[in-house]
């Protein structure tokens, strides 16, 4: 492996603001991002704007598009929280105070259905949405960090340190816990798995990419890739199968940067003729679509194919 993009340290109680996130959501997709769209596969494309009615169209397709990538209902992992909560707590990996306290700093206050997952546990099963991503990102992130992995001890995260483990996105960028970053890292039995399981994890994390870098999830060095890693070892001990895994990264990524996921799925379908639900999801995650150079690759052909205009930063940046 070839070191690529090192990253270093650098359910809402509202329902009317869930609401309104996802109608701003729809309407920067419908107005900010498609100057060029189809109608109809097959049929060509037409200007945006041409007339009303194709521009109505053209807005119902892309919101169904975007249905497709960030379903409004979410998506449902095979897995529950159990107490995974409480141990990051008494652990020290997340401090309490300072969770909330980002978490509202982003725009998302923190449910009581969210503070029972951090203060007694759950066995719901986790369902991912617009609206909890941030707060599915931030836990995660916790998870992947301090759980005991040969990933973390033996990988890429050790190879690339140069002999500082806090020098990375994902580890110095953690600032919510209560103990140095240094004695948490990979500290904390929270996930144990089967040497089954173990190679499992190794299969997806090899392949799953995230648009904000080249590196695959086995070299987890932004806050995105250490979550998605804490995610494929809960779903590992649950007895996820690796297609399980690749679906649900499929939809987990889409809920972390769905611009850059949209963007993905009118490639295919512009392209390919294939909608992003049908799409196999492990072609979706892989380093073609998911990576850095992959959905710039996607942008690019959109963009020149006038498909799309300069949108802007949705603000995917690796920090809590």
């Amino acid at each position: 492996m070839t070191e690529q993009d090192v990253e270093t340290t650098g359910e809402s109680t509202d329902e009317n603001t869930s609401t309104n996130r996802r109608i701003t959501q729809i309407a920067w997709i419908v107005i900010g991002v498609v100057v060029t769209f189809f109608l109809g596969f097959g049929s060509g494309y037409l200007k945006w704007g041409q007339d009303e009615t194709a521009g109505l169209k053209q807005q119902k397709e892309l919101a169904e598009l975007y249905e497709q990538v960030n379903p409004a209902d979410g998506y449902t992992l095979p897995v529950s929280y159990g107490d995974l909560g409480p141990q990051l707590m008494e652990a020290g990996v997340i401090d309490y105070d300072s969770f909330l306290k980002v978490m509202s700093a982003g725009g998302d206050a923190i449910s009581n259905r969210q503070i029972d997952i951090l203060r007694k546990g759950s066995d719901e099963q986790i369902v991912i949405t617009a609206e909890n991503a941030h707060f599915l990102l931030n836990f995660f992130w916790a998870v992947g960090l301090a759980n005991e992995n040969s990933i973390l001890t033996e990988g890429p995260m050790v190879q690339y340190s140069e002999g500082q483990i806090d020098r990375f996105a994902s580890t110095g960028g953690w600032t919510l816990a209560t103990k140095p970053i240094t004695d948490l890292y990979a500290s904390v039995n929270l996930i144990p798995l089967t040497p089954e399981q173990q190679a499992r994890v190794e299969e997806a994390a090899a392949v799953i990419y995230r648009p904000c870098c080249n590196n695959h999830t086995l070299f987890p060095d932004c806050n995105h890739g250490m979550a998605m890693l804490g995610l494929l070892e809960l779903m590992a001990s649950q007895d996820a199968s690796a297609g399980e895994m690749f679906e649900a990264a499929k939809y987990v990524n889409a809920y972390w940067f769905p611009q850059q996921t949209l963007e993905t799925a009118i490639y295919l379908k512009s392209n390919e003729g294939t909608d992003f639900a049908e799409t196999d999801a492990r072609l979706v995650v892989g380093n073609k679509f998911s990576s850095a150079s992959g959905t710039g690759m996607v942008h690019d052909s959109l963009q020149a194919n006038g498909l799309l205009k300069q949108t802007p930063d949705q603000g995917n940046g690796c920090a809590n």
